[in-house]
């Protein structure tokens, strides 16, 4: 595990590589951004974004979702993986935003997780970049880095590794940690072909060290 000045080490080397990370989900209000971030569990960013670029045309209020069929919303998703459940889910969440907040996404942790379709991820990213609350979604890519840096442990859960990264990163730093991290794990710590050979934290990384010595041997 990487003592608090290691980790404070790959903060500020992930943030020089990736100094402008951000949400990549293409929206322009909370409520695009909520139904953009449920489109994308176990999905790609720029796929999701294909999608929204003519479903925001065709939908821009919770009116507008519950005003077609589900058959009609499913095939307006249908390139999106688990399409049918998270059409079911848009239209729950679109019938509860409409009964109990007036159409309006609320803007606590607490009230997001309680909308259909809405996780701790989701609720996490949206509450961060739409209401610029403090907040560290763990996704596959954060939970990856974290766990190969040796941040967190490998055991760790999801949750654990939440409460672990909140510990460990000043509250401030928590969004943009956030960012950064997923741009790390996107674009250069990846799942299947990590760029350990050019890494600036490969020093204090016993993952990539690991591998490093895998490829000497092969």
């Amino acid at each position: 595990m990487l003592n608090k000045k290691q980790i404070r080490f790959c903060l500020d080397e992930i943030a020089n590589m990736f100094p402008d990370a951000e949400c990549e989900l293409t929206h322009r209000n909370p409520f695009e951004l909520v139904i953009a971030v449920l489109l994308s569990a176990q999905c790609t960013d720029a796929l999701v974004n294909k999608v929204t670029k003519e479903l925001f045309k065709k939908y821009k209020t919770p009116e507008d979702y519950l005003s077609v069929s589900l058959e009609e919303l499913q095939h307006d998703i249908r390139s999106i993986g688990l399409y049918r459940n998270k059409a079911k889910n848009i239209q729950k969440l679109c019938k509860v935003l409409l009964e109990e907040y007036g159409g309006e996404v609320p803007r606590t942790k607490e009230e997001l997780v309680k909308l259909a379709g809405v996780g701790r991820k989701t609720a996490n990213v949206v509450a961060s970049v739409a209401f610029g609350e403090p907040a560290i979604a763990v996704d596959t890519h954060v939970e990856r880095v974290s766990k190969r840096l040796g941040i967190c442990r490998w055991k760790d859960s999801v949750l654990e590794v939440e409460e672990t990264l909140m510990k460990k990163v000043p509250k401030d730093e928590w969004s943009v940690t956030h960012h950064r991290l997923i741009f790390f794990g996107r674009y250069h710590c990846k799942s299947k072909n990590p760029n350990c050979p050019e890494c600036p934290l490969l020093e204090l990384c016993r993952e990539g060290q690991k591998r490093m010595k895998n490829r000497e041997t092969i």
